[in-house]
């Protein structure tokens, strides 16, 4: 499954050709709320991730900026009420602010696959 921030015929980025093209031989599913000729724009990532997020059981997040993509994915998943994990990253690194407030306020903490296999 690959879920679009555009229309279905704009896979963005364009090295995503190949995965799409792999994912429909599959008999897999390519998901856009987006209507046939819209634009991969900035303001249409935070829908798809919501998106993203409603048709997962659980979302994890590696690492993230306090404004990233995959902080907002995890924002989705809360008010959705899924489960959310965060890998608790170095304090000193930009790339991992999102991962530790997630983990401050409330998120489960993933620090190896044994967190997840309970």
């Amino acid at each position: 499954m690959q879920c679009f921030g555009c229309g279905l015929d704009n896979v963005y980025p364009n090295q995503n050709q190949e995965l799409s093209e792999s994912i429909l031989k599959k008999d897999g599913l390519l998901l856009s709320e987006f209507i046939i000729g819209t634009k991969p724009e900035k303001s249409n990532f935070p829908r798809r991730n919501r998106i993203i997020s409603g048709i997962s059981n659980a979302v994890i997040v590696i690492e993230g900026c306090k404004k990233s993509g995959s902080l907002i994915t995890a924002n989705c998943a809360i008010d959705q009420g899924k489960e959310v994990w965060a890998v608790p990253g170095n304090i000193f690194c930009d790339s991992s602010e999102g991962t530790n407030q997630l983990i401050k306020d409330g998120a489960n903490v993933l620090t190896s696959i044994e967190d997840i296999i309970r």
